[in-house]
């Protein structure tokens, strides 16, 4: 039989998972597998108890919305998907113990290593959205010594979110209102420093509404980020840029995730190489 993995969630047919590890599998020439997998909430719990009898069932990818609730399904849960509460990885041992990781911090961070390997005399950072890809966020960057300012539409919520997942950090929560607004907020002295922006939101997705948000907001020296990656070039990246920041697209967090949890699953490193431009090239299309 052939080794597998699949990405689960509802709905599933819009994942780029199954062309991001497919893409690595044939370049390797490993005799796998890497499936898509329709799974409703119902259906959750059969479904994991089921794989876990399955010998050559490698683990999967879980997406929305199932990060949380797979959660109790599992017999352990890795140090860093339990802070922050959420699995988007399942790996399956060879004696059937499931063990839940979140690879979505790491991926996140991977664009940013270079500058946070630096020395800053302060760092910030601006996330707007309060949903779930926003947990993995604030906890890679308060990891990072970042001072986080969070913006929600529910501002109570975005307080109660940083107070869960970096209880000692001196962060702030914000309407995301605020930031739709021109100011005449005159910045200090950057020069190093450290200040991200970072779009955690579904807002400026293909059928989403668009992101509100004026760039007299942005420190000079920032870099922009968003993670949403339909369209792959949205509109805050595309004024980011026109305006002279350094833009970094969601394919970054997407591809990085992935290639940890491929590591997981396949027992090897991916091969990356020219910036994954081959794999950016399938994916952008």
């Amino acid at each position: 039989m052939t080794a597998y993995a699949e990405v689960i969630g509802d709905p599933i047919a819009q994942s780029k998972s199954p062309a991001i590890h497919g893409y690595w599998i044939r370049q390797l020439g490993l005799e796998a597998e890497y499936r898509a997998c329709h799974v409703t909430a119902d259906g959750l719990a059969d479904y994991i108890a089921e794989r876990r009898k399955d010998a050559d069932w490698r683990g999967c990818n879980v997406t929305m919305p199932h990060k949380q609730a797979v959660m109790p399904l599992l017999d352990r849960l890795d140090p860093l998907a339990e802070r922050i509460g959420a699995v988007n990885t399942i790996v399956r041992g060879p004696d059937g113990t499931l063990t839940g990781y979140n690879t979505d911090a790491d991926g996140f961070l991977e664009p940013l290593r270079d500058e946070l390997a630096k020395q800053h005399y302060f760092r910030m950072a601006r996330i707007l959205g309060t949903g779930g890809a926003a947990r993995a966020i604030i906890v890679a960057l308060a990891g990072q010594g970042l001072t986080l300012v969070l913006a929600g539409r529910n501002p109570d919520k975005a307080r109660a979110l940083l107070d869960e997942l970096d209880p000692g950090g001196e962060h702030h929560a914000v309407d995301i209102a605020h930031f739709a607004d021109e100011t005449d907020f005159a910045f200090d002295d950057r020069e190093g420093c450290f200040d991200l922006v970072v779009n955690a939101s579904p807002l400026g997705m293909a059928g989403q509404p668009p992101l509100a948000f004026d760039f007299s907001h942005v420190p000079p020296g920032s870099v922009i980020y968003d993670i949403v990656t339909h369209p792959l070039d949205t509109p805050f990246l595309a004024q980011a840029r026109a305006r002279g920041f350094e833009a970094v697209d969601g394919l970054n967090m997407l591809i990085g995730q992935a290639a940890i949890a491929f590591g997981k699953f396949f027992g090897t490193a991916p091969p990356r190489v020219d910036g994954d431009a081959g794999l950016r090239k399938i994916l952008s299309r």
